[in-house]
This record gives C-alpha cells, sequence and structure tokens, in this order.
C-alpha cells in the first residue's frame, strides 16, 4: 500500500513538470548591407527567438554553412541564386522549433553600351547600339530623335536619326531590386550644302585676262568634291579648293558639286572676264602738299603696286621699294609744283628714301619740247595701252607746273619700263590740307 502511494506521487510530480516547461518560437531576422542584393552580399541576422538555449543556423550558399552562434553575424554570399536559410532552437526542457527564409542573391549590375555609327555621321544617320550591361532583367531604352524612339530590347541594334544636332541616347536597367541609368549622346551633322567663295588676284581685279582667281569651298558637311570651269586652265578637279587662271574673255560659269557618300547637290556661279586692255586706271587720288605732307595729312607718295598713298610717316623700307610718284607741291597757291622720281627727292624738302626707284617725268609738255604728246581728250577716251605703247618718254624735264591749266597731263615711265599719264583735275586749296585730285592710267605690263 505504501509503494502504491510513492507510485502516485511520482506520477503526480511528473505531470507537473510536463505543465512547466518552457515553449521555443523560433524567429529571426536578416539585413542586407548597403540593401545591395548584387554580389558580393553581406547579409547581418538578427536572432529573434524566446524560449530557446540552444541554436543552428544553417546558410545554403554562403561563405558559412552552418553556425551555433545566437548571432553568426555577418554571412557573406558569393554566387547567384535563391537559398533558405535555417534557424532550429531547442531548450533544456525539451522544446524545439525551426524557422526557414529565403534569400535572393542577384549577380553585380553593371550598366554599359557602345554606340557604333554606320558609314559617317551626315544625316540620316545610322548607328548600332551594343548592350554591355550584366545582372539586369528589364531594359528601357530612350532614343531622343531616333527611329526606333525606344526599344525595350537587351539589344536595340540599328536605329536612324534624321535631324541634325545633338541627340540623347539613354538606357535604364533594372534586376528588379535595384537600377540604373546611363545616358551617351551623338551628333548628326548638318544636312549637305554645296557653296564656294571667290577671290581674284589682287593684280587681276579689273577681271581682264589672264585673271587668275582662288576658289575657297565652303560646302557644309561634304566629303568628295567636284569642280567644273569654263574658259580656265584648270577645267576639272577633285580638289577641296582650287585656283585657276581664266584666259577666256565673256561669261564663265563655275560649277560645283559636292557629296558625303549619301546624298549631292550643285551649285553654280558665273564670272565675266574682260579683253586685256593693259591699262591699269586709278581715280581720284589725293596727292597733299609739302605742307601737308609734312603734318601727315594727305600723302605725298604713291605706289602703283599697292595703290596707296602714303604720308611720310608711313613710309617703311619695304613700302619705300615700291614707291612710284612722289608729288611736290611747295604750299596751297600751286605756284610751284612738280612729279619728282622717288630717287631724287634731295632737291626737295622730302627725306630721301632707303632704295628708291627711278621713274621719269614729263611735267609740262607745253614746255620740254619733247616728242611725247597727250591731251586730256585722249587721256579720258583711252581704253587701252596703245597710246602709252607709242609714246618716248625717255628724260625728265624737271620743270614745274602751276595752277593755270587744268586739267593738266603728266607723262611717266617707271624703273620697270611701264608709262603711264597722271590727269590733275583740281587744285584744292584748303590751308595744310590742301591737295591735288588725280585720275591715273598706266600699263600693267610692257609690251
Amino acid at each position: 500500500m505504501k509503494k502504491i502511494g510513492h507510485i502516485l506521487l511520482l506520477l503526480l510530480f511528473w505531470s507537473c513538470l510536463k505543465e512547466e516547461a518552457v515553449p521555443v518560437l523560433a524567429d529571426f531576422e536578416y539585413k542586407v548591407l548597403e540593401n545591395d542584393y548584387s554580389i558580393p552580399v553581406s547579409v547581418i541576422f538578427f536572432n529573434r527567438t524566446e524560449g530557446a538555449d540552444q541554436y543552428e543556423w544553417r546558410f545554403e550558399g554562403a561563405n558559412l554553412s552552418r553556425s551555433i552562434d545566437r548571432n553568426p553575424g555577418i554571412i557573406k554570399f558569393n554566387t547567384k541564386g535563391i537559398y533558405t536559410i535555417t534557424l532550429t532552437a531547442t531548450n533544456i526542457d525539451g522544446s524545439e522549433d525551426t524557422k526557414a527564409l529565403d534569400i535572393k542573391i542577384d549577380n553585380p549590375v553593371t550598366i554599359d553600351f557602345t554606340v557604333t555609327n554606320l558609314i559617317n555621321t551626315f544625316s540620316p544617320a545610322t548607328y548600332t547600339i551594343k548592350n554591355l550591361s550584366q545582372g539586369a532583367d528589364t531594359y528601357t531604352w530612350i532614343f531622343e530623335g531616333g527611329t526606333p524612339s525606344s526599344s525595350t530590347d537587351q539589344d536595340p541594334g540599328e536605329v536612324v536619326f534624321k535631324e541634325p544636332g545633338e541627340h540623347i541616347i539613354s538606357l535604364e536597367i533594372s534586376n528588379g531590386r535595384e537600377t540604373y541609368i546611363k545616358s551617351t549622346s551623338i551628333k548628326v551633322a548638318p544636312y549637305l550644302i554645296t557653296d564656294f567663295d571667290y577671290t581674284i588676284a589682287f593684280e587681276d581685279d579689273d577681271y581682264q585676262i589672264p585673271a587668275k582667281v582662288n576658289f575657297k569651298n565652303t560646302s557644309i558637311s561634304a566629303t568628295g568634291y567636284t569642280w567644273n570651269i569654263e574658259g580656265a586652265d584648270i577645267t576639272t578637279s577633285k580638289d577641296k579648293d582650287i585656283e585657276v587662271v581664266f584666259n577666256t574673255v565673256g561669261e564663265q560659269k563655275i560649277t560645283l558639286t559636292a557629296t558625303n557618300g549619301k546624298e549631292s547637290n550643285t551649285t553654280t556661279q558665273r564670272i565675266t572676264l574682260y579683253k586685256n586692255t593693259n591699262l591699269r586706271e586709278f581715280k581720284n587720288v589725293k596727292l597733299g602738299i609739302n605742307t601737308a605732307h609734312k603734318n601727315n595729312t594727305v600723302g605725298s607718295f604713291f605706289s602703283i603696286s599697292t595703290r596707296e598713298v602714303y604720308t611720310k610717316q608711313q613710309i617703311t623700307p619695304e613700302i619705300s621699294k615700291t614707291i612710284d610718284l612722289v608729288f611736290y607741291g611747295l604750299n596751297s597757291t600751286y605756284q610751284r609744283n612738280q612729279f619728282v622720281s622717288p630717287n631724287k627727292l634731295s632737291g626737295t624738302p622730302f627725306d630721301d628714301i632707303r632704295d628708291p626707284k627711278t621713274t621719269v617725268f614729263i611735267n609740262t609738255q607745253e614746255l620740254c619740247g619733247c616728242s611725247a604728246s597727250l591731251t586730256d581728250k585722249q587721256f579720258d577716251e583711252m581704253k587701252d595701252d596703245t597710246l602709252l605703247r607709242n609714246l618716248t618718254i625717255d628724260t625728265d624735264d624737271n620743270l614745274y607746273f602751276d595752277n593755270s591749266t587744268t586739267p593738266r597731263i603728266i607723262l611717266f615711265k617707271t624703273q620697270e619700263g611701264k608709262k603711264g599719264a597722271i590727269k590733275i583735275k583740281e587744285f584744292r586749296k584748303d590751308g595744310e590740307n590742301s591737295y591735288i585730285l588725280v585720275d591715273i592710267k598706266t600699263q600693267k605690263k610692257i609690251r
């Protein structure tokens, strides 16, 4: 009887123990560092389990496969995939619970693409787009001004841009959790325009043949050129810019065709050339008196080659070599005037110039007793150098003239042998600013 009582007490005690066993509730959370799910991925786990004193972690696909620590620290994943993390928790009472969570690890997400131009950048310009991105699942392309204007293909292939100017190409990629955007720009060349300018040589700007002309190509978006020139020594050319000599009188047509591999365009201009008179004419040239020359108002030196009047202060060593005519007018009364050879300035108030040229002058046809003669009417009617060519001008008359005769014709021959005439049209009185107004006609070349 006593033995039965002990057994009943033990059963009662055991029943109480079972009723007081502590339950286990397994739980945990994790945080991906920097929210970066692209490998390598670092994950820290936070154990939220209740009622347990022992733990066993299982990390599928991680650098650490098992841990019995309550908090295992940072676990790293280096391979893409979906992995299960399991936590089993127990206690001394024999209670046990398990929790499992999946974690998705992505490949690294990188964004990049190349844009390759086909043929050239002239409109319409075609580009091949090659996607070099990695780790993404979706792609969104925007082609500003392109055809197509957008795409969701991984590789959109060829895109055509017609409008000249800058166009933006952008790509947005995503793996569902991370999104990246990259943009670049391309530039489509302007539409093809064919055009050119021309400049006639300074010595040929009267457009008398032979006339040298430089053609400057101003075409836009062109890579090839074809010139066709009428009446010149060069009639065809593939050069970008050309220089030709026209030898034919009349209207000549110049045609330029420009191409860029996709289209061609042609433009035409015309130049009118004239018969060679071998006569150069300068109108309304002002030559100052001696006082004016000293005070640097109106120059007294004239160069046929540069077609400029120079004051004393403007005569440099280089310019002095070009001076052909020097006018000496004593003062504004014009009672003592003379055209002087540049190499004979020592007899005037002018300073000598360096490397002077020699020019022969007949200042007074009426007094010189020479055979050379030219009237103002002949001067005005002179259309070529025939009259000048037949004049004999070999010796200076060294004579002065006044302002009693207007117009007055002065004859001369340059150091090179070119013959010419000066027509004094007016003796302008204006104090120190006084000057004579002249026209000059001279041979361009000796023949």
